[in-house]
């Protein structure tokens, strides 16, 4: 179930917020405006996170073959057994 957020404005903020609703205005009302801010916020974030995100993986990305390392899973499976029994786990 939803929940509702209640929001008052007054003054300069209240008269913006009118000057973008009803005939004047491109919103049939200030709870359309404003969840079209929200979204527009949330997508903005989003979008900031896909940036970071490509920014973290680009040196994987663009590294060379020859910097991978080929890995066996069976094998560090095995490495990984055998390290434990040295240690006496």
């Amino acid at each position: 179930m939803a929940e509702g957020v209640n929001v008052r404005f007054a003054g300069e903020l209240q008269r913006f917020i009118q000057s973008r609703v009803g005939v004047s205005g491109i919103y049939a009302s200030a709870s359309e405006y404003i969840r079209d801010l929200v979204r527009r916020d949330y997508e903005q974030e989003e979008a900031r996170k896909a940036i970071w995100l490509r920014q973290e993986l680009k040196p994987g990305l663009e590294a060379k073959d020859s910097e991978f390392a080929e890995l066996n899973a069976d094998n560090l499976i095995s490495e990984a057994k055998a390290r434990r029994a040295q240690r006496g786990g």
